[in-house]
């Protein structure tokens, strides 16, 4: 049977076979780029229900114009991206189908992910990391945590001032 189906395929003349594999190339290439694209935008992150917050926060920040995967998701290559996006979203679906007692009101960023974000943080902001004392804290969230999401995130201490000698302790960029 396949033998049967390649000699009438080797039978068609070649440049039409080969327009024809170029179409389904471009096809292929426009669908997958589409699709991915969707994939890292912030409209597919939401649709997931501990991520309804989140997102409503993260449309009101100064980052807003920007990906979800700009952040959460490692950039040195695209198969680490992929795997990295493969893995924490199969986290994302083991807690949405195990049962409404198991699944979180928001799920936090791992450290393996936190590294990702501040890693990329550093990346976009390196102009500023240069110019600036930043050693005083673990990770960019350390101070800045209400950055990529909005007031959703503040925590209780955000908007008290600092204690005397506080900025000194941390070396608030003095």
């Amino acid at each position: 049977m396949f033998k049967k189906w390649f000699k009438k395929l080797m039978a068609i003349d070649k440049r039409v076979l080969l327009v024809v594999a170029l179409l389904i190339g471009v096809a292929l290439s426009f669908g997958t780029v589409k699709t991915m694209a969707y994939l890292d935008s912030p409209n597919f992150c939401q649709n997931c229900h501990t991520m309804k917050n989140v997102h409503a926060s993260f449309v009101d920040s100064t980052h807003s114009e920007l990906q979800c995967n700009d952040c959460h998701l490692p950039h040195e290559s695209e198969v680490g991206k992929l795997f990295f996006k493969g893995r924490a979203g199969m986290t994302h679906i083991f807690y949405n189908t195990l049962g409404t007692e198991d699944i979180p009101d928001r799920i936090y960023a791992t450290s393996r992910t936190m590294r990702v974000i501040n890693q990329n943080c550093a990346d976009c902001h390196a102009s500023t990391v240069t110019n600036v004392s930043h050693d005083s804290k673990d990770n960019c969230m350390s101070c800045h945590q209400t950055v990529p999401h909005g007031a959703d995130f503040k925590d209780d201490s955000f908007d008290k001032p600092a204690k005397s000698g506080d900025l000194l302790k941390i070396k608030g960029g003095f």
